[in-house]
């Protein structure tokens, strides 16, 4: 029986038991219970692994393919539990739109429980590592509550992420191929002749996804490890700010000066105009998010 997790795909197992013959078909994939069909010559007892997998006849002519043990981990442990509500939950956080409300936004253990269909264990483990990460706040007696950041919070996460993205922009027009930074100039394309406010949402999502690819394409894994959670918060404040005044429009011009800079390889001007940008962003929070007091 082909566990859940396994390494391969129903075609490639497929394939890979295609040599073993005259033997009777019993490879099963267990998630929507699909036979594998195959034929091969391999006499009886024989038997060998192929990655994750243990392929083999018995001596009764029955094949096999079996997930060896501690090669993948179930998707039903409590690990694999752990990981999807955090993942679950991160992104109900990230899509409540903290900022636009004043209201206290309280995460409910039990009913996210229910809703996940799990334990509360993993929930509660996932909502620990969030409390860490900064997303949300245990307040004793009364549960959780998502954090909503202060001005002066948000304004010192755009200071640390504008040092972050500007390291990556220098690193991009080191290191970066041309058609890396072409795939930049493609996410404003369907944006040209148009004024970014008329598709506010398209634009704002087109906006994260631009700042992220940033981050990505200087290959640094440290930058781009310190970067995943505050780019997290990055992206609540950025889809509450995007709209406001006239910085939809004025984000697309720095995009495109930043690209042209990044194209013609000027280190200098694309790692300030980069810093330029997200400070930017701190100057209209510090002015204009009152609601953030």
């Amino acid at each position: 029986v082909i566990s859940e997790g396994a390494a391969f795909t129903r075609a490639e197992l497929g394939q890979i038991a295609s040599s073993l013959v005259n033997a009777r078909t019993s490879v099963v994939q267990r998630q929507n219970q699909m036979p594998v069909n195959f034929s091969g010559n391999l006499t009886g007892g024989t038997s060998f692994d192929v990655g994750s997998v243990r392929l083999g006849v018995g001596r009764d002519g029955a094949a096999a393919a079996v997930v060896r043990p501690g090669a993948v981990e179930p998707l039903a442990s409590p690990e694999s539990f752990k990981r999807k509500a955090y993942a679950a939950l991160k992104d109900a956080i990230v899509a409540m739109d903290v900022y636009r409300s004043r209201a206290d936004i309280r995460l409910d253990e039990r009913q996210l429980a229910q809703d996940f269909g799990i334990s509360r264990t993993p929930v509660r483990e996932a909502m620990a590592q969030l409390e860490r990460e900064g997303f949300v706040s245990s307040v004793p007696r009364r549960g959780i509550y998502v954090v909503r950041k202060t001005k002066r919070e948000v304004i010192e996460q755009i200071h640390a992420w504008a040092a972050l993205e500007s390291m990556a922009a220098r690193l991009i027009t080191e290191t970066a191929t041309d058609r890396d930074i072409a795939g930049l100039r493609r996410m404003f394309a369907t944006f040209e002749g148009d004024k970014p406010h008329a598709r506010l949402d398209e634009y704002s999502e087109v906006n994260i996804a631009f700042h992220q690819e940033i981050i990505r394409l200087s290959g640094n894994q440290v930058l781009i490890k310190l970067a995943e959670n505050l780019f997290t918060h990055m992206r609540m404040i950025r889809g509450q700010t995007i709209g406001e005044d006239d910085r939809a429009d004025r984000s697309i011009h720095d995009h495109m000066n930043i690209i042209r800079a990044l194209e013609a390889r000027d280190t200098r001007r694309a790692e300030e105009l980069v810093r330029q940008h997200a400070l930017g962003l701190a100057e209209h929070v510090a002015k204009h998010a009152d609601y953030l007091e």
